[in-house]
């Protein structure tokens, strides 16, 4: 079976100087590698089909016979590194937390401890009959985070 450490520190090197990052390494107990790269522009077919290359003539088939897929990360698919925060921060994006609640708002603040949503919500006032717009903050520690996903808008 391909080390996946090894695999990782090879894209690592390959990508370094680079806006491309990694996402994420899958490899099966059957040899299916599963590569998902994001950047913070556009990513084309064509950096994915020479990260391809490159693995391939670094990773001999004769010796370890495996199938290999290197694609972007999907535009709508979880976030599942920190940087892809940094990527989508000024967009709208959607937080669901551990306890199953569901925020949506503008990805303003990412450190490494926590990011911060902004958001339009109904709030009510003491005193008032009905529920004003106001806009509301939300820090979010990533460890209470499910999921979050940018909201693709049309």
């Amino acid at each position: 079976m391909i080390d996946v450490t090894l695999l990782k520190d090879f894209i690592e090197k390959e990508i370094e100087g680079t806006d491309v990052f990694l996402v994420d390494v899958k490899v099966s107990q059957d040899n299916d590698i599963t590569i998902e790269i994001d950047s913070d522009s556009p990513i084309g077919i064509d950096e994915c089909e020479r990260l391809t290359k490159k693995i391939e003539s670094a990773f001999d088939r004769e010796k370890e016979d495996y199938t290999l897929e290197v694609g972007s990360a999907g535009l709508t698919s979880p976030f599942k590194v920190r940087r892809q925060y940094q990527k989508y921060k000024g967009r709208e994006v959607e937080v669901l937390t551990k306890d199953g609640k569901k925020f949506t708002g503008i990805l303003e603040e990412v450190n490494e401890e926590n990011f911060t949503i902004k958001s339009e919500e109904k709030v009510k006032k003491e005193g008032m009959k009905r529920p004003v717009l106001e806009t509301v903050e939300h820090i979010f520690p990533y460890e209470t985070v499910k999921q979050t996903k940018y909201l693709l808008k049309f």
